[in-house]
C-alpha cells in the first residue's frame, strides 16, 4: 500500500510525501522514529479509483454488533483489573472474524510499543468513528478508560437499535413493493399475452386500460434485453443518488415534509444528537470538540448543520441551547429547553441523556404504529392494482359475451 502522509518534522515545517507500508501503523512507527509527527494520513488509490458508492467491502467488513462485544467485553476486563495489553490479547484469541482479529493483535503491538490506545484505534478510520476514538481517548487521559468504554458500547448499542427499528419499519413496503413490481412483470410476459391473443383472434374491442397493458406487455416481449437493461440502470441509478450527498438531502427534505414519517425522522435525529453529545460530555470530552463530533455523526445535512451552527456560537461565547431555539422545525422545542435546563444547573450531559432516552422511546413506540398505518395504505394500493388489471382483462371478455 501507498500513503500520502503530511509529517512535522522537529523543527516545526510541514512536509507531504507518498510512502510505502504494509498499513498505517508502520507509517506512524517509521514517523515516530525519526522524530516527527503525524499530522495527517491517507491511503493513495492505485489504479482505476470507483466511485464511492460502489466502495464495498466484500468477506472482512465489521459489523456493528461485533464492534459492540469488543467495546463491552474489553470494558469489563479492564474493570476486573486486567492489563490492556492482556486484555487485548484475550480478545485477539477469541476473534472468529479473521480481519477483526488481525487488527486486534495490531492494536495490541501499538500498546505493547508505548503508543496510547486511541492512538492505535485512529489507525482504523473505517472500524472505529471518531467518536468512538474521542472517548476512549477521554477515558485515557482521565484513568476511567474502564468506565468510558462502558459509555462507548451503550451509545453503540442504543444507536445500532435506533437504527435497526426505523429500518425494520421500512422492510416490510419495500417488500410488497418489491414483490408487486416482479408479479407485474410476471404477467406481462407470461400471462397478458395469451390473453391479447385470444383477444385479437375475436376481433373484441378493447378498453384504454387494456389497450395500454397490451402494448406494455407487446413491448416488453420484443425488448426484452433493453426494460432488464434500464430496469437495472434505474435501480443503480437510484442507489447511487440516495447514497450521494445531494440525493440523500433530497430523501431527507421529502421525508421530513411527510406526514407521520416527518416527525418519526426528526424525533430520530434529535436522539442520535443528544445521545451522541451525552456520552462525550459525559466521559470529559470539551464541549467545542463534542459538538464537532455530534455533527459528523449525525451528517451532512439540515440538522448536523445545527451542530455546527452551535459550534460557532459556542466558541463565541453563546449557550448551546441558543442555536436549537431557532430550529424548531428540525429538532422539537424539548430539545432546546432540556439543554438550557442543564445549562443552568450546570447537568448538560445527565439532561442531554434524558432528551436521548425519550425520544429513542418515542420513535421505537412510533415505528410500531408505523407498520399499523402503512398496512392499510398497502393493503389498498395492491388491491387497486390488482382490480385494474383484472378488470382490464374481464371487460373485453363481458363485452364479447353482450354481444353473443
Amino acid at each position: 500500500m501507498n500513503f500520502r502522509v503530511t509529517v512535522r518534522t522537529p523543527e516545526g515545517t510541514e512536509e507531504t510525501a507518498v510512502m510505502p507500508a504494509e498499513n498505517r501503523f508502520e507509517i506512524y512507527s517509521q514517523v515516530e522514529k525519526n522524530g516527527g509527527k503525524v499530522t495527517n494520513i491517507e491511503e493513495v488509490s492505485a489504479g482505476l479509483a470507483l466511485p464511492a458508492w460502489m466502495n464495498i467491502r466484500f468477506g472482512s467488513g465489521i459489523k456493528t454488533e461485533v464492534r459492540i462485544t469488543f467495546t463491552k467485553n474489553l470494558s469489563a476486563m479492564l474493570g476486573a483489573g486486567l492489563t490492556l495489553s492482556r486484555a487485548l490479547s484475550v480478545i485477539e484469541r477469541q476473534a472468529t472474524n479473521k480481519y477483526f482479529k488481525e487488527v486486534v493483535q495490531k492494536l495490541q503491538d501499538g500498546v505493547k510499543a508505548g503508543s496510547a490506545f486511541h492512538e492505535s484505534l485512529m489507525l482504523y478510520p473505517a472500524i472505529f468513528s471518531r467518536l468512538f476514538v474521542a472517548m476512549t481517548k477521554a477515558g485515557e487521559e482521565s484513568g476511567k478508560l474502564s468506565e468510558t468504554l462502558t459509555v462507548v458500547a451503550r451509545q453503540m448499542e442504543t444507536s445500532n437499535t435506533l437504527t435497526k427499528k426505523v429500518k425494520g419499519a421500512m422492510i416490510y413496503p419495500c417488500i410488497i413493493l418489491f414483490a408487486i413490481l416482479v408479479i407485474g412483470i410476471l404477467m406481462l410476459i407470461y400471462v397478458v399475452p395469451t390473453l391479447a391473443s385470444t383477444f385479437r383472434s375475436l376481433g373484441v374491442e378493447l378498453p384504454l386500460t387494456t389497450r395500454i397493458i397490451v402494448a406494455a406487455s407487446d413491448f416488453m416481449q420484443q425488448h426484452a434485453l433493453i426494460v432488464l437493461g434500464v430496469l437495472g440502470i434505474c435501480i443503480a441509478g437510484a442507489i447511487a443518488a440516495v447514497r450521494s450527498k445531494k440525493g440523500s438531502n433530497v430523501v431527507l427534505y421529502v421525508s421530513r415534509h411527510l406526514p407521520v414519517i416527518g416527525d418519526l425522522v426528526r424525533e430520530t435525529f434529535s436522539a442520535r444528537a443528544a445521545r451522541t453529545l451525552s456520552s462525550l460530555l459525559s466521559s470529559g470530552v470539551e464541549m467545542l470538540t463534542a459538538i464537532r463530533i455530534s455533527a459528523e455523526v449525525v451528517g451532512e445535512n439540515v440538522f448536523g448543520n445545527v451542530l455546527l451552527e452551535a459550534e460557532e456560537m459556542v466558541r463565541k461565547g453563546e449557550p448551546l441551547s441558543a442555536a436549537f431555539e431557532s430550529h424548531h422545525d428540525l429538532y422539537p422545542i424539548f430539545v432546546s429547553e432540556m439543554m438550557l435546563v442543564g445549562e443552568e444547573t450546570g447537568k448538560v450531559a445527565e439532561m442531554l441523556g434524558q432528551v436521548a432516552e425519550y425520544y429513542e422511546k418515542d420513535v421505537e413506540d412510533r415505528t410500531k404504529d408505523l407498520s399499523t398505518i402503512i398496512e392499510p395504505i398497502l393493503m389498498l394500493f395492491i388491491g387497486v392494482f390488482v382490480g385494474v388489471f383484472a378488470l382490464s382483462m374481464i371487460a373485453p371478455i363481458y363485452s364479447l359475451s353482450s354481444k353473443i
